[in-house]
């Protein structure tokens, strides 16, 4: 019997949570995704240590103001550690955009537009690059603008059928519904302590995503992320993609147990399609689902503290440039 791992990469493209090199290398999944809490994490250590160097003499050469040259240096840095990433992998990376751009359309895409350049500059084929926005209503209509300009978007910190309708509507590349933080939402509010797998909140709610988009032709892509344990991305084994940690990577590849397929295409139920959404019907709706509206917020503060954590680490690297 082959792995789960191997199975599962057999009904679903496996991709790796994680910006570390020696991570990606050992499991070679064929795209990898990367937000600023696993850049920290990746910049700390010795192996992008050459990238912070090559980031910061890149940003002093382009001059400016001190906040000018921070930001061409987090930039630069982003877009050094996706060329790495995209010299390992066969497929696509992930580059996120500034979470405190969140709510600013216009910042977002300018913000996108300068990552996309800067890859094109460094010789990267842009058509495997991605661009990460958070999937709030500004972020969604960002994102419907790049995409009609060819640049593929990645809509984050998605939590609920109301923003993956959204993101549809909108024609995004890819959404990734995050299966762990709905999990950790209910377990939190309940006081329970577990969940099993098969009534987990996070995976019932990618399964009727992943539901609508198949019944209704919708060719955005649905990747799990997020995921707390083993039993979440079983039950999502068929999903269009899913985005794994190292650690469940592992675990994964050390089960020898057969893996059922749970999600395909062929096997959908028949559904109505819903009203299109405005933007006063999307904020209603995600103003209705508690769950969502506060891991949102959370996730948006969360990656805007690690970002200004990153920024503090490449202050100090410039300051002494």
């Amino acid at each position: 019997m082959t792995s789960k791992l191997e199975q599962l990469r057999a009904m679903t493209t496996v991709v790796a949570d994680t910006g570390d090199l020696d991570a990606i290398r050992q499991w070679q999944p064929r795209d990898a995704t990367t937000n600023p809490s696993l850049l920290l994490k990746a910049v700390t250590s010795p192996a992008y240590q050459h990238l912070v160097n090559e980031a910061v003499q890149w940003s002093e050469r382009q001059g400016g103001t001190t906040a000018e040259k921070l930001a061409n240096a987090t930039d630069y840095l982003a877009v050094l550690a996706g060329e790495q990433i995209l010299g390992i992998i066969p497929g696509m990376v992930s580059t996120e955009v500034d979470a405190r751009l969140s709510f600013d359309a216009e910042a977002t895409k300018d913000k996108a537009r300068k990552l996309s350049e800067l890859y094109r500059q460094r010789g990267v084929d842009t058509s495997r690059v991605m661009i990460k926005i958070a999937a709030t209503w500004e972020g969604i209509q960002a994102a419907r603008e790049l995409e009609a300009e060819g640049i593929a978007c990645n809509l984050t910190l998605l939590f609920s059928f109301t923003q993956a309708q959204a993101c549809a509507e909108a024609g995004v590349t890819l959404i990734s519904p995050f299966v762990g933080r709905i999990l950790d939402w209910h377990l939190a509010s309940t006081g329970k302590d577990s969940i099993p797998a098969e009534e987990d909140p996070g995976v019932n709610s990618v399964r009727h995503i992943y539901e609508y988009y198949k019944a209704h032709g919708y060719n955005t892509v649905i990747m799990g992320a997020s995921f707390r344990n083993q039993g979440e991305i079983e039950m999502l084994a068929g999903c269009d993609r899913l985005t794994i940690s190292p650690a469940l990577l592992e675990a994964l590849d050390n089960d020898q147990n057969g893996l059922e397929r749970c999600l395909s295409p062929d096997n959908v139920p028949q559904s109505q399609p819903y009203p299109p959404l405005d933007e006063k019907r999307f904020r209603w709706h995600l103003n209705q689902d508690a769950m969502a509206t506060e891991k949102l917020a959370d996730g948006i503060r969360r990656f805007a503290a690690d970002q200004e954590t990153l920024e503090s680490h490449l202050s100090g690297a410039l300051q002494a440039a």
